[in-house]
């Protein structure tokens, strides 16, 4: 089974745990995090079959009413994004290019990587998700230069579509001082 993953950002930490609650209460899905991020906003994000998902999501999404900053739900999640999250994500041994989205919000990333994972022949290597980055989010992947530009403008368009895009890059050929600070590690 492909897992389908939900997302909803609320703009208030109180209105943010009772979405939670409520997603929770309302479909058997697992919770994957959720927590407060810098500016004071609270992030949900649960996995499980599309079904469940999109009753969690929409559940959260009426419980966080006003206060709702973005929602998105992926009926088939690329598998490359969840390791992107977790850093497990590919070595990029042999770079050619790289590219980058920057989103004010998650939803926004979680939906440029999954654009950039279908759309074009690229490796996922990072996709850091508002902790420590003012509650926005970007992701990071490489492969051949034509890949790259296909992978960036669709991971664009896709954030661009709910007003979440900041940025984007590609970086032919980076200098070798300048790869191992796009890694996590790094």
């Amino acid at each position: 089974m492909r897992i389908a993953v939900g997302i909803v950002e609320v703009q208030s930490i109180a209105a943010g745990v009772r979405a939670a609650d409520a997603m929770l209460k309302t479909a058997q899905v697992d919770l994957l995090d959720a927590g407060a991020v810098s500016p004071g906003k609270y992030i949900i994000t649960v996995g499980g079959d599309v079904a469940s998902v999109a009753a969690a999501v929409e559940s959260g999404v009426a419980e966080a009413g006003e206060q709702l900053l973005g929602q998105v739900l992926i009926a088939h999640l690329h598998p490359q994004v969840l390791a992107a999250v977790r850093g497990e994500a590919a070595p990029g041994v042999g770079v050619q290019a790289v590219g980058l989205v920057e989103t004010a919000t998650v939803a926004g990333v979680i939906r440029a990587a999954d654009a950039a994972a279908k759309t074009a022949v690229v490796d996922l290597l990072e996709l850091r998700l508002a902790r420590g980055l003012g509650g926005k989010g970007y992701v990071t992947f490489t492969g051949d230069v034509g890949s790259v530009q296909v992978g960036v403008a669709a991971a664009a368009d896709a954030a661009a579509r709910d007003g979440a895009l900041v940025g984007s890059a590609v970086i032919p050929a980076p200098h070798p001082d300048l790869w191992p600070k796009l890694r996590r590690d790094g």
